[in-house]
């Protein structure tokens, strides 16, 4: 059913309120809007017509009306309008790239920080290496008979250094020979499938050569993988505390618990092309994030897709403003990576 041109102001102003004030809306108070002509009576008739139609919920508590998920996905894919950021909110991500940054992750850092704070949402970017990077060398160097250095080095001459124990059951030569043959076998592959692969691809020749395979596998995948990647952004993990749909400790308990899991948020972030996605409430197959909405746009270099920005917040996410605010931040950090 086509809506009406009454229907399509109705429903965008509930929204619009919404959005704001995380209250239900009445017809009465709507009536009082500026721009709206019609009777609370009208005004009621057709707000039970988009509650019928599914884009209206009411809830216990309230006569009002709240946006249902198929209102929310409705005004974003048909009611969105472009929003004019203020000076401050462009001023603060220039800012970001006037620095004279070092490297990639100083630049990606700092975006990741201002977005949350001008969005109080949790904000994540996600770096070419998480997902693009490559094995071209590992290296092992053992420091005693308990320490050693593991030196990862990626095909974008990223080098990440981490230090880990060897127990006594683990002997310097077996670790040379994993290191030799997980070099020899997994050149080049993506780094990110590197433990999966290790243990279904090469486990009959680890087992050939090394006395204790599981538990060297064990200690050089805590190395690689335990501590999170430098290339793995978030910011404002505590903003889901100010937004009332979220007073609920056990619902915010779980959310956080989703977003902790960084392989999992890795994956649900990987874009497959380039643009913007926004996921609304159930549309993310993830049972935690069924109250949330999900946006993420891609940022490239020279045409080439380099990475993702994300904001996870609640459904009512000011749509709008925050559109804008990725769109920016991903062409200044796609045109800064490109002039870099």
């Amino acid at each position: 059913m086509v809506l009406s041109s009454r229907q399509l102001l109705i429903l965008q102003v509930i929204i619009d309120e919404f959005i704001q004030s995380a209250q239900p809306i009445g017809s009465r108070a709507i009536s009082k809007k500026e721009g709206i002509s019609y009777s609370p009576a009208t005004i009621r008739n057709e707000m039970a017509d988009l509650e019928e139609l599914g884009y209206l919920e009411k809830t216990h508590s309230s006569s009002g009306r709240i946006p249902s998920e198929k209102g929310y996905r409705f005004y974003v894919d048909h009611m969105l309008l472009p929003f004019h950021l203020s000076e401050k909110d462009q001023k603060l991500i220039s800012a970001v790239f006037d620095y004279e940054y070092v490297d990639f992750e100083q630049v990606v850092q700092k975006s990741v920080e201002v977005l949350s704070d001008l969005t109080n949402y949790t904000s994540i970017i996600l770096g070419p290496e998480v997902f693009e990077a490559r094995l071209k060398q590992l290296q092992i160097i053992q420091l005693s008979k308990t320490s050693a250095v593991a030196i990862l080095v990626t095909n974008k001459g990223h080098v990440e250094h981490r230090s880990f124990t060897i127990p006594a059951e683990i002997s310097g030569s077996d670790l040379e020979k994993l290191v030799n043959i997980l070099n020899e076998k997994f050149y080049n592959i993506p780094i990110i499938q590197l433990h999966s692969r290790m243990q279904v691809e090469i486990g009959n020749i680890l087992n050939s050569y090394i006395t204790n395979v599981n538990l060297a596998l064990k200690y050089l995948h805590g190395a690689l993988f335990s501590q999170q990647p430098d290339n793995y952004y978030m910011s404002g993990m505590t903003n889901m505390l100010l937004q009332p749909e979220f007073n609920d400790v056990e619902k915010v308990h779980s959310i956080y618990s989703i977003i902790e899991k960084e392989d999992l948020m890795i994956d649900l972030l990987r874009a497959t092309e380039q643009g913007l996605k926004i996921s609304i409430g159930q549309e993310n197959k993830i049972d935690e994030m069924q109250d949330l909405s999900l946006i993420k746009a891609t940022y490239s270099l020279s045409g080439e897709q380099l990475g993702t920005i994300a904001l996870l917040g609640p459904k009512r996410m000011d749509y709008s403003r925050v559109v804008s605010l990725i769109n920016l931040l991903s062409n200044q950090m796609s045109k800064t990576f490109t002039d870099w």
